[in-house]
């Protein structure tokens, strides 16, 4: 289990994650992939995971151990990845690479928005970003590494 070390390994790494499509059973299958990599990458450590479009909530799910504090930080990642168009986690190091401070250098609320792993753009060929895919629980590139292995995982059976 490993995440990107730079922005542009980032970016390599997302250009390989275009779906063809995403349903709601897409989401739903996407999701278990999700939950049965953590069972083996990071067994009894929970995770939250919520995958959605613009519009709304796909699948949403809370292990035991998890609560309103994961709410809170899908929602302040999904912000980041929603406003950049581009991974959490991606985002976070482009600032690191620059020895900027996100917080300072956007302006953004700190409640609202957080450059931390986790958070995925779904992109579906011939329409662009449609969706995120968040994960919550971990490390921040933990939660960047299982978000990913779990769509390459999906990505693999289709």
């Amino acid at each position: 289990m490993k995440a990107p070390a730079t922005a542009a390994e980032c970016a390599d790494q997302e250009a390989s994650l275009v779906l063809d499509r995403l349903t709601a059973a897409d989401a739903l299958s996407i999701g278990q992939s999700i939950l049965e990599l953590a069972a083996t990458w990071v067994p009894g450590r929970p995770v939250a995971i919520q995958l959605e479009t613009d519009d709304h909530p796909l699948f949403v799910y809370f292990m035991d151990g998890t609560g309103a504090g994961n709410a809170d930080w899908i929602v302040k990642k999904k912000n980041v990845t929603r406003r950049f168009g581009r991974s959490s986690w991606a985002v976070r190091l482009e600032f690191l690479e620059r020895n900027a401070d996100f917080q300072s250098e956007t302006g953004l609320d700190p409640d609202l928005f957080r450059a931390e792993g986790g958070a995925v753009p779904l992109i579906v060929r011939g329409k662009g970003r449609v969706g995120t895919l968040i994960v919550s629980g971990l490390d921040g590139w933990e939660d960047h590494a299982l978000a990913v292995g779990g769509l390459e995982r999906w990505l693999e059976k289709t």
